[in-house]
């Protein structure tokens, strides 16, 4: 963290660290627990951390299981958009849902639970896959003074790209702290996205 000069108005946010995600889960990250150290060291630097929650009900949309003859990553179309199915994963109250043993979860502030509408799928912390059904997250940072945003965590190309990019969308600054992320990186997914938030405003941080 050395040269982030860590201000009141800064804020943490820790994206999905949960066991489906990492290497004993159903949607494996490569590296996922590579992230830990990191995340837990900058956490104490912090007055305000949030951390984010994937929690799906069972049989989601997102899910394959939930579609014949689909298989996970697949793409096909929802009412909201293009859709990519996934293994089931982060299953309210299952172990896969919670968060890695070794991620210090004390020092948050928020949890900030997603996903939880069967009928939607959402990666980012600030909105649903629609883009328009909200969190409530924004309220929330606006109202505690927070004018920029640290993101890390899991996945690279999906929760954190979105996140990130809806947090310039809402007028925060966004900084992603690159080696405190890992990415799925499904068909150069994560390159992908490391251009879109750059696009969008986003620092890249290594």
């Amino acid at each position: 963290m050395s040269g982030m000069n860590i201000q009141a108005s800064d804020c943490l946010l820790i994206i999905d660290v949960q066991n489906d995600f990492c290497s004993a889960g159903s949607l494996a990250v490569p590296d996922a627990e590579a992230v830990l150290p990191l995340i837990n060291e900058f956490i104490p630097q912090f007055d305000t951390v949030v951390m984010t929650q994937d929690w799906h009900p069972a049989g989601h949309s997102s899910f394959a299981s939930s579609h014949p003859g689909k298989q996970a990553f697949e793409t096909i179309t929802l009412p909201y958009g293009e859709q990519t199915l996934w293994p089931d994963h982060c299953v309210q109250g299952s172990h896969g849902a919670d968060f890695h043993p070794d991620l210090h979860t004390d020092g948050a502030q928020l949890i900030i639970r997603k996903g939880f509408r069967t009928a939607i799928d959402s990666y980012s912390a600030f909105y649903e896959n629609d883009h328009s059904t909200t969190t409530g997250l924004t309220g929330y940072l606006q109202q505690r003074g927070i004018r920029r945003l640290f993101c890390v965590g899991l996945a690279l190309d999906y929760c954190v790209r979105f996140s990130a990019v809806d947090a310039r969308r809402e007028g925060f600054d966004a900084v992603v702290l690159e080696k405190a992320c890992r990415g799925i990186d499904l068909d150069g997914s994560n390159d992908t996205a490391l251009a879109q938030m750059r696009d969008a405003g986003v620092v890249i941080a290594s």
